[in-house]
């Protein structure tokens, strides 16, 4: 179930990051790397959990890769068919930012509450306004 969702997951990230392109430069430099930041900590906790189901470390990483390189095949779909209807890439990017935003609301922000040391919320905190200047400066 790990390598299906996850291969799903990747694919709508390739179909995510080539709309975004057909949409501008810009926009796609600030998808791919939004989308490259959340996959590392992911992709490390499907490894994990690929490990934890017995596969050994050189399987786990095969199974892994094998489901990242459905993102291609995402990403040719959109670049094949988007060239052609160009309201396809501007549906893919309300749609995706609508989901980085619910993640973002639903998952990420309660775990960060869930912080108490003032050290530890600053991090946090610079972390945040970090990825904001990254993305506003990637808008200009």
């Amino acid at each position: 179930m790990n390598l299906i969702g996850d291969g799903v997951h990747n694919f709508i990230d390739g179909a995510v990051i080539a709309g975004s392109f057909l949409s501008g430069d810009s926009l796609g430099i600030a998808t791919t790397l939004a989308v490259i930041f959340h996959e590392i900590p992911q992709e490390i906790g499907d490894f994990g959990v690929l490990l934890y189901s017995g596969l050994s470390r050189k399987k786990a990483l095969f199974f892994n890769f094998a489901s990242a390189l459905t993102s291609v095949f995402g990403a040719v779909l959109i670049l094949l068919i988007g060239s052609g209807f160009l309201s396809l890439s501007k549906s893919i990017i309300p749609f995706t930012a609508g989901g980085f935003i619910y993640i973002a609301g639903s998952d990420l922000i309660p775990e960060l509450h869930k912080e108490t040391r003032p050290s530890r919320s600053a991090v946090q905190m610079l972390g945040l306004i970090l990825g904001v200047a990254i993305m506003l400066s990637l808008g200009e």
